[in-house]
């Protein structure tokens, strides 16, 4: 299992999957505010994922929720 990271590493391509580790798509872009270190959300496969809905981050791979 991978550590953990921050959502300040995310980068755009990275994998996507729900809760049940199947594919969801590809980060598409962060969206946050850097110098206040607040995290929005990302859009996946063209789709507005909100933050709180993230469930983990490890390097190049995101798992959802739900």
């Amino acid at each position: 299992m991978a550590d953990p990271v921050s959502w300040l590493l995310i980068e755009r391509g990275w994998e996507v999957v729900d809760a049940n580790d199947q594919r969801v798509g590809t980060v598409d872009e962060v969206l946050g505010d850097l110098d206040a270190d607040i995290w929005d959300g990302l859009t996946v496969s063209g789709n507005y994922v909100p933050a709180e809905q993230v469930a983990s981050i490890v390097e190049g791979r995101i798992t959802l929720a739900s």
